[in-house]
């Protein structure tokens, strides 16, 4: 029997590797999705004609919305990833992350419930609920130490304080209701089809073009790298067969401070397309005020998901960086479009 999953989020950069990963699988998907500014259909071309395939344009805080998909659809399995992720966009207007992050997670929460509900035992047996979030709820860490799924929460930005409501909403929804969940935290990933205002596409698109490339305070700030497919597949894996009420964490076993991405950007740039006139890229680099609350180091510990599922990530950051890069020079078509509307500079240091 044909497996069924309603994706919140699927034109965004996690979401599409999800739908498109899904879709290849033999998944009937629904992505449902608002398309806000970083929501793009372009990202699902491939897959857009496959007859197992269907979008819907609609906001998870839509309540009628969301139980007009769930009645119609009759999914297996709902992949809450929709959210407004940004960090600097969250120290600008906060607002958006509230409504989007906390207040449509509850929508979507009780409409899945009322869904569920409605289900006979052995549908009821077979649904789930995966909720998507991020490491950034932990807060920072020293220069020691990994988050754990036991990791006390301690959210520094809107974004993340967002998000970690939403994580909580979700564990109430299972221990009071019996909603049957999965939850998921993720480190920074990257690759294709990432919209350009975050660090690695900034960089590969500004050294493109010979422009500045922007670096909060000294670069100093350490991110632990995952490759968008290698996280897709560990959600698909979590989702599938995670434990009900359990969480997962998922990193790239690949922790580099800002500067050595950038400037490891830079050298595979010099390397694929030269630029005898602009000269080693490194060049471009410019410090500019640091974010407010940026977070020292984020680190995951992924042993449990490897214990328990027996997911390893497939590429490692040198892999992926050179598969991104690559990427990017030879989809021109898809990132070209978005330049009207982001002016790819940073956002963070505003105010």
């Amino acid at each position: 029997m044909t497996r069924r999953v309603l994706v919140t989020g699927g034109a965004g950069f996690i979401g599409s590797a999800v739908v498109r990963r899904l879709v290849r699988a033999g998944w009937e998907v629904l992505n449902v999705d608002k398309l806000t500014y970083a929501g793009n259909l372009a990202s699902l071309n491939e897959i857009d004609n496959s007859p197992n395939y269907r979008f819907l344009k609609a906001d998870i805080g839509d309540g009628a919305a969301m139980r007009e998909a769930l009645d119609t659809f009759r999914p297996d399995l709902v992949m809450h990833l929709a959210a407004e992720s940004h960090v600097d966009r969250s120290i600008d207007g906060p607002g958006d992350f509230i409504q989007t992050n906390v207040v449509g997670t509850f929508t979507l929460l009780q409409e899945a419930l009322r869904h569920w509900r409605g289900l006979d035992a052995a549908a009821q047996k077979a649904f789930r609920f995966h909720h998507i979030s991020t490491d950034e709820v932990y807060g920072s860490l020293g220069e020691d130490g990994l988050f754990r799924e036991d990791t006390p929460y301690q959210p520094n930005s809107p974004y993340s304080a967002s998000k970690a409501a939403s994580d909580h909403l979700v564990r109430a929804w299972f221990h009071t209701y019996g909603l049957p969940v999965v939850m998921s935290n993720c480190s920074n990933n990257y690759g294709p089809y990432h919209f350009p205002e975050k660090l690695i596409p900034l960089t590969i698109l500004n050294a493109l073009e010979g422009k500045p490339l922007p670096v909060y305070g000294r670069g100093e700030n350490v991110r632990d790298w995952l490759y968008v497919d290698d996280h897709a597949a560990a959600l698909e894996l979590i989702a599938t067969t995670g434990r009900l009420g359990e969480s997962y964490n998922v990193g790239g076993n690949n922790e580099r401070r800002n500067i050595e991405v950038v400037r490891t950007i830079c050298a595979i740039m010099d390397r694929l397309v030269p630029d005898a006139a602009l000269g080693a890229r490194e060049g471009l680099i410019t410090f500019v005020t640091d974010r407010p609350g940026h977070d020292a180091r984020y680190a995951i510990d992924a042993g449990k998901l490897k214990n328990e599922l027996g997911w390893v990530p497939s590429e490692t950051f040198e892999s992926g960086i050179e598969k991104t890069v690559r990427w990017y020079l030879d989809n021109a078509a898809w990132w070209e479009p978005l330049k009207a509307r982001y002016d790819r500079a940073r956002l963070g240091a505003k105010g």
